[in-house]
């Protein structure tokens, strides 16, 4: 079972949430969904698929950097350099 970090960046709202998960699709769907009460305010979504990690303990390690502000800023930064998105 991989890992992955994702990144989910408001449409409408400046805005940035990084988490793991080991099914990506299915978490896009429950946050693009308003099943999660810290995301529904901020939807529509674009999904950035960051990293992917073996295990679990990996991929925390990796979040937990890109849930700092130069973690953020670095997401900032693909964004705008076209890094391909996922969207709702």
């Amino acid at each position: 079972m991989s890992w992955t970090v994702y990144a989910l960046l408001s449409i409408h709202r400046n805005w940035i949430y990084v988490g793991i998960s080991n099914d990506v699709k299915r978490r896009f769907h429950e946050h693009s969904s308003g099943w999660e009460k810290t995301t529904a305010p901020y939807k529509p979504f674009l999904l950035i698929e960051l990293a992917c990690f073996e295990t679990r303990v990996a991929a925390r390690i990796t979040e937990k950097w890109y849930k700092t502000s130069y973690g953020k800023q670095t997401i900032k930064l693909l964004f705008t350099e076209g890094y391909p998105f996922t969207k709702e």
